[in-house]
């Protein structure tokens, strides 16, 4: 599995390519909007999400920010059962059917 190391707070957490696809159904995003809220290439995520490569530290910078703009928050690490969730205290974006 591509694990990230990411400094989040001052503590050492790692972004998991499980982590990116976790987030993105939480927040019923497609690749593409993802990629447009983080001003980095769909490409970039498709390849980080299918463990194709790994994320430059500078993108991963920009993927974190936009979760967190958008509620989400890293929880966990690999060996404890990594996951995603929204803000404590943060309500659930409504979701509009397709």
């Amino acid at each position: 599995m591509v694990e990230i190391e990411q400094q989040v707070q001052g503590l050492s957490m790692r972004l998991l390519s499980s982590q990116c696809r976790a987030a993105r159904g939480l927040l019923n995003w497609r690749q593409e909007d993802l990629a447009n809220r983080a001003a980095v290439s769909r490409s970039t995520i498709r390849d980080f999400e299918g463990e194709i490569h790994s994320l430059q530290r500078t993108t991963e910078e920009r993927l974190l920010a936009a979760f967190d703009a958008a509620g989400i928050e890293l929880i966990g690490d690999a060996s404890a059962g990594a996951g995603v969730r929204f803000r404590p205290g943060q309500p659930a974006p409504i979701r509009h059917p397709s």
